[in-house]
């Protein structure tokens, strides 16, 4: 405690080794952390420039890579100060705010995916009333809902827990995540209730609502012809496979939470590394090569450099 300025910092006791190895955690850190902006942002810009890829499904696409750059970006950097300082610690207040950012854009995630379903529910099941259904009004309110609605939510429960007296400094993680309930006195039972609320909200509904959607578009695709059997398999086999990656990395990261002191330190660590590592490279790996449009375009711009 700073006494002096009133500030309260957290100390991060998820590192294994950080001052045997801090320098080779800073140098893969760092380039997984640059791959990750070049990757993700090489396909946003080429959705930005090519006009045949000025569609809703693209669109999505495009706002699902700029999340996850967000979301390392909320990580990274301040991993990358802790591995070159003599103390990995953090204020309670830039605590809650990377808690609010984490969990508001893991949300968004979840609801960027669960529109993307929607989208390709329509332009399978119902091509020819796709123009009129996904204009771009209704992109633009999936876009905003998105973003919005995770981020409300997840302000509230921020809220609720910058008052709460701590009586654990010690923070058994990297970066600050559900971990930080340990950190307080007393559980609020009505924070706990809104955070069912939250997680039923932008995590439950949306997975279930994908199922549903991808359930539908695999029942009539069986029923179609072969044309449309395989327009399903190229456009909904990327967003299933982003799907399962980024529900099996939220389901370790629950669980690492849940077991806390009895899961080894080691294993932690390198679990909640796949969260930071795995998934935000996953996404444009998978986009890239499986889309067809996108992997053309990729191609094109490949070869061009490899002339100049």
């Amino acid at each position: 405690m700073d006494d002096e300025l009133n500030i309260t910092y957290i100390t991060l006791d998820g590192h294994v080794e950080v001052h045997k190895y801090r320098y080779l955690y800073f140098v893969i850190m760092l380039t997984v952390y640059i791959l990750i902006i070049c990757c993700n942002f090489t396909i946003v810009c080429l959705i930005w420039i090519h006009n045949n890829l000025h569609e809703p499904m693209y669109i999505f696409i495009a706002a699902l890579l700029i999340n996850s750059v967000l979301f390392s970006t909320n990580i990274y950097p301040k991993l990358l100060i802790d591995f070159m300082s003599e103390k990995q610690i953090i204020s309670y207040s830039t605590c809650l705010f990377q808690f609010f950012l984490f969990h508001s854009l893991g949300s968004s995630e979840f609801l960027l995916l669960a529109v993307m379903a929607y989208d390709r529910y329509v332009s399978i099941c119902k091509p020819l009333q796709y123009p009129t259904i996904m204009t771009k009004t209704t992109v633009s309110i999936f876009l905003c809902s998105a973003w919005v609605v995770p981020t409300c939510h997840i302000a509230v429960l921020v809220i609720m827990s910058v008052d709460m007296k701590l009586c654990n400094l010690t923070l058994r993680g990297i970066f600050c995540n559900n971990s930080i309930y340990n950190l307080h006195c007393v559980s609020s039972r009505v924070r706990s209730i809104f955070g069912v609320i939250t997680v039923i909200i932008t995590a439950l509904f949306p997975l279930l609502f994908i199922l549903f959607t991808y359930t539908r578009i695999l029942i009539i695709s069986y029923q179609s012809c072969r044309n449309v059997r395989k327009k399903a398999a190229q456009t909904c086999l990327p967003h299933l496979l982003v799907l399962i990656s980024f529900s099996c990395l939220c389901a370790y990261d629950i669980i690492i939470v849940r077991l806390g002191s009895e899961f080894p330190k080691t294993a932690r660590l390198i679990i909640t590394l796949q969260v930071i590592l795995y998934h935000p490279l996953f996404n444009p790996i998978i986009y890239g090569l499986k889309m067809k449009e996108i992997s053309k375009h990729l191609k094109k711009l490949f070869c061009q450099t490899k002339v100049m």
